[in-house]
């Protein structure tokens, strides 16, 4: 089954009442969905995808001589010589990745990759705070409300992150993840993935990985562990993972609009389908239980954020 794919421009026209409909069947079946006809300028992404490109292709000699999953897995294939049996490598994913962020260092070369991203970063916020609006409109919330409650009432700033990811061909990606199984710690995840390389995956509420199809100049759009709580598990967040693939060089350009440190996490709505009731925390501690258990269960996770913020409270 494919993961839906709607035409955002439609949103500002006559279909809104339908287009809102497929955002948020989107957000309750899937957790997933693509975006088309976003607004932002195809030239725009183009230059995206070039810089990006250019920029690993800096980083490829240290990846393949450095990087400790391919050490790893490269001890694994000479075990395997030797006749001894064969597992996966664990705690490693074939991932060549490194983060922006306003306040961080950003590469200097290609020379105009800084540029660039920040032009795409400004366009993508836009896009996000568009789709916090809509989902506020989807769960009865008033306007505003999610982007007052990540910056605890305007005290600070959202967190505004963007992870520059490449997957590089694998010999034996069977013994590897690209990158493991997952869901994402935050709020809104807004993904620039490769349109002609795959491997992204979710897991479907039917217990099955279904692909995240490459569809050119497309954003993916994924809801984080916050948004669920938030949504009293209305929009639960969805695990997902990346293949390891043997042909290809996939790209990923995911960008993390999410509740600042000190911002307080707890439902906004009692409306809640499944009738969970999710405890309140601050995102600070959520982020200290998630650094330790990302790719462990995620409901263990919220309760012992709420059992660190109510300690540091008592």
């Amino acid at each position: 089954m494919a993961i839906p794919v709607i035409d955002f421009s439609r949103l500002d026209g006559d279909d809104r009442t339908a287009v809102m409909a497929e955002i948020a069947a989107g957000f309750e079946e899937w957790g997933f969905f693509q975006l088309v006809n976003t607004g932002i300028p195809d030239e725009l992404l183009e230059r995206v995808k070039k810089v990006c490109n250019d920029c690993y292709k800096l980083r490829e000699e240290g990846f393949n001589t450095s990087n400790p999953v391919v050490k790893a897995l490269a001890a694994l294939v000479n075990q395997e010589g030797e006749g001894l049996a064969m597992r996966k490598v664990e705690g490693m994913d074939w991932e060549d990745v490194f983060t922006l962020a306003d306040d961080m260092p950003w590469p200097s070369i290609p020379p105009i990759f800084k540029e660039t991203m920040m032009e795409y970063r400004t366009e993508l916020k836009k896009l996000a705070l568009k789709i916090l609006g809509v989902m506020e409109e989807l769960l009865g919330l008033d306007e505003g409300h999610i982007t007052k409650v990540f910056s605890k009432d305007g005290d600070f700033d959202a967190f505004y992150g963007t992870k520059v990811s490449h997957y590089p061909p694998c010999p034996r990606p069977e013994l590897v993840d690209g990158l493991r199984a997952h869901t994402d710690a935050g709020g809104l995840i807004l993904l620039f993935q490769d349109d002609r390389v795959g491997g992204l995956q979710v897991l479907g509420r039917d217990g099955l990985w279904a692909d995240v199809q490459p569809v050119e100049n497309a954003i993916v759009i994924n809801t984080g562990d916050q948004i669920e709580v938030m949504s009293n598990g209305r929009y639960k967040s969805a695990w997902h993972r990346v293949l390891a693939i043997r042909e290809g060089n996939r790209r990923s350009i995911a960008s993390f609009y999410n509740p600042a440190r000190a911002a307080t996490i707890a439902p906004a709505t009692a409306d809640s389908t499944t009738g969970a009731g999710y405890p309140s925390f601050s995102f600070g501690d959520y982020m200290d239980v998630y650094l330790q258990q990302k790719f462990q269960p995620k409901e263990p996770r919220f309760t012992a954020a709420a059992a660190m913020t109510k300690k540091t409270m008592d």
